[in-house]
Parts: structure tokens; sequence; C-alpha cells
């Protein structure tokens, strides 16, 4: 019997590419073809984030296609070229991953494809974007959401946010939350020598240098604290900003930019140090919250809607935007803001790469029914 094709669209790549996105993808789509040996998954990543030339990554196939080094152009450039082959490969379904990337859902079903879209943020929110790559997202969300057959919101906010605006649509929308990351048994600590580090003396942040990412607001309070610890911003920007390199500039002996590190190291940076904050004003589902939290690392959170869905006590979050409440905070003993581990066994890839199959499945079988959705 012929395998069913589903085809992976709307991330730059895995494995190991910066991004939110390309984090989940990396954990749940192995994870998925290693349970489903029936599926042909094929994940389309883009040219330069990962390099020319199909490759096996633990059991998809990896596809690179060009895709323009512009910001508002690469995500649907990339998506329509991979609908596009997802209908030359005959394959029965793609999974979108993004509002961004959803645009492309009504052309996906024309060509007679399923579609499932997983909703990772409200990216019209995020300050980077223009009026009008604002105006193209919001009508990604909303054709993506009535014409995919199954819409996967990875945070509690979120599903309950487009079960709200979509109520015609809530049948179709499902929680599957993101997971905590996972890491080599052997952490990479030549990185703490490399960035004159000492454990339990450094408070980290992990994320993009991006404006919604709130580093400058850390910066500010960091400076404010009168801490002695060092400040460590893990990250790079996928594309240069007058943000990036204003933000680069703070770097000095006591805030160190580490840049884009592959897993092993972050692994170690966690585990030394004495504090992660995550600043965000505006999150999904925060991974590398989740991934802090596994190793036991102190938490401190801004108290955005995404942050509080984790359900860590108060005294781990402060108030969104507010240099001097995290300046407070960064003074108080660490102790104090330590996280109960259990919180976090829930988030969990492979419980969640069988939840995702399970709608896999029900798309998959669902042919006649949901093609009339058009």
């Amino acid at each position: 019997m012929a395998k069913q094709r589903v085809e992976i669209v709307g991330l730059r790549g895995i494995p190991g590419v910066m991004g939110g996105v390309e984090a989940h993808c990396e954990e749940l789509i192995p994870r998925i073809a290693a349970l489903a040996p029936d599926l042909d998954i094929e994940l389309v990543g883009r040219i330069p984030y990962i390099l020319p030339g199909e490759t096996i990554y633990r059991g998809v196939r990896i596809k690179p296609l060009p895709a323009p080094r512009k910001a508002q152009l690469e995500a649907i450039v990339s998506t329509l070229r991979g609908v596009l082959r997802a209908r030359r490969r005959g394959a029965a379904m793609v999974h979108f991953h993004g509002i961004g990337p959803a645009l492309l859902v009504p052309l996906a079903r024309l060509l007679g494809m399923r579609a499932i879209v997983t909703h990772h943020s409200l990216n019209y929110d995020h300050q980077k974007w223009s009026g009008f790559a604002r105006t193209m997202l919001r009508l990604g969300e909303q054709v993506g959401v009535r014409f995919a057959n199954r819409v996967i919101a990875v945070a509690p906010w979120l599903a309950a946010r487009l079960r709200s605006q979509f109520p015609d649509q809530a049948a179709k929308i499902v929680l599957i939350p993101n997971g905590r990351g996972t890491f080599p048994d052997k952490a990479d600590e030549a990185i703490m020598a490399e960035l004159g580090l000492e454990g339990g003396q450094y408070i980290l942040g992990v994320g993009r240098l991006v404006p919604e990412k709130a580093f400058d607001l850390l910066i500010e309070a960091f400076e404010k604290s009168g801490t002695s610890r060092k400040l460590v911003l893990v990250g790079g920007a996928d594309h240069e900003s007058a943000y990036s390199r204003a933000l680069v500039a703070k770097g000095s002996d006591k805030i160190i930019f580490a840049g884009v590190r592959q897993r092993p190291a972050l692994k170690a940076l966690y585990q030394g140090a004495a504090l992660f904050v995550l600043p965000s004003t505006h999150e999904g589902m925060p991974i590398a919250a989740l991934e802090a939290g596994s190793f036991g690392c102190p938490i401190l959170l801004s108290d955005i809607e995404p942050n509080r869905d984790l359900g860590l006590p108060a005294k781990n979050y402060f108030r969104s935007g507010d240099a001097d409440a995290l300046a407070a905070k960064l003074s108080q003993p660490v102790e104090e803001l330590v996280v109960n581990l259990v919180l976090f066994t829930r988030y969990d890839w492979d419980i969640i790469a069988e939840n995702t199959l399970s709608n896999y499945r029900l798309v998959l079988d669902q042919t006649t029914v949901l093609n009339d959705a058009l």
C-alpha cells in the first residue's frame, strides 16, 4: 500500500535553525514520522537557513527551496513553492505553520489537498511588521481558520481566543501546547570559559533580537538593579535591523551577547544560570521558558497572558513593560524564584506528537466530507 504523503511548510528549516516555530517542528515532526511509518513526511525549508541538497533528518525528508532574503516575502514565497511541490508529489495533506503561510491554505484546498494549520502566535501584533504586513497576517489567520480542515493552537489563551473570534469554526480548533525542549546528554561546558562565565553568576535571556522579546527592557532593568551578576543574551536576528544593531551596541563586559548557540552549549548555559528572564511583550507559548524550567532554573517572566498560561506562582511574574518592576525583581534573592519541576512535566513532546498525529489521521480519513469546505 502506497504511503500517504504529507508536506510541512511555513518554517525556515530544521535542524538547529533559530526560532520558536523551528524548535517546535524539530521536536515534533520527527516524532510523528517515527509513530507513523505509513506516512511519507517531507519538510520544506528555506535556503540559506539550511544548505542546498535534500537530506533526511530523523526520518523526515528535508527539502531546501530558494527564498528571497526579505522579511516580508520569504515566508510566503517559500510556502507557495512548498504547496506547489506538495501538489506535484501527490501529497494528501499540507501542514502549515504560522498565520502568514496560512494565506495559502485556500490554494492547497483548491489543488485537492487537505490542510492543517498550527497557529503559533498573533504575529500581526509584533512591532517589526508594517501596516500592510499586519493586514496580510490578519487575513492569513482568517482564511487559515476558515479553510483548514483542522487548526491547532499552541496555548490555552490562543485556543480560547480563536474559538471566540471564529465561533462557527470552533469545533475544528484544538489545543495542543508546545513542549519543553530535549537536549543531548552532554553539555558543552566550553561555552562558560569562552564567554568568561561562572556558574550561578549570570542572568540568562534566550530569544531572537526583535522588539517583541523586549531585551532592551531587560538591559535597562539590569542596569537599574545594581546586581553584581552578568547578563547573557543568547540569540540573533534573522534580518539585521536598527533595533538589533542598537541592542548589540549595548554589549559590555557585563552585558554579553552570545549569539546563536546549539543545544549542547545552550544546555550548559541553562544549567549554570542564576536566573532565566523572559521579558516578552508577545508570545505564543514560550518554549525557552519551558526549557529553562525543565533544568530547574529560577524563572522570571513578563505577566502577558501567554506566560501566565504556564501557571507559575505570582512571584515569578513582573508587570510587562515596566523596567522598574523588573529591576526590583532582579534585586531579590533568586531562591525565591525557583519553580517546582512538576509544573513542566505535562509539556511532553512524545504526548504532543501522539495528539498531533491523531489529528493527522482525522483529517486524512475524512477526505470527502472535509473537502466540501470549499
